[in-house]
């Protein structure tokens, strides 16, 4: 049986956001991403993992610790 629109099972959500059912769960019990559990099963909202994208951008700069400063010739010091 579909689920509505509005609700993902556990591994669609994962698939919807590329990332394990294990790595999904760790968000969830982080409350980073919320979780519904009807009986037995857990579901997501697709609205709470648009919410979690849009929540989970890189702001420029953000990244700068990734790499090192250049020199004034453009190498890396």
């Amino acid at each position: 049986m579909p689920l509505p629109d509005d609700w993902r099972s556990t591994a669609s959500a994962a698939r919807y956001l590329g990332i394990t059912p294990r790595t999904l769960y760790r968000l969830m019990n982080e409350g980073k991403v919320p979780g519904y559990r009807f009986g037995r099963v857990i579901r997501i909202r697709s609205a709470d993992l648009d919410a979690f994208i849009e929540a989970s951008r890189i702001q420029p700069g953000e990244l700068r610790h990734l790499y090192p400063p250049l020199d004034d010739e453009g190498q890396s010091q």
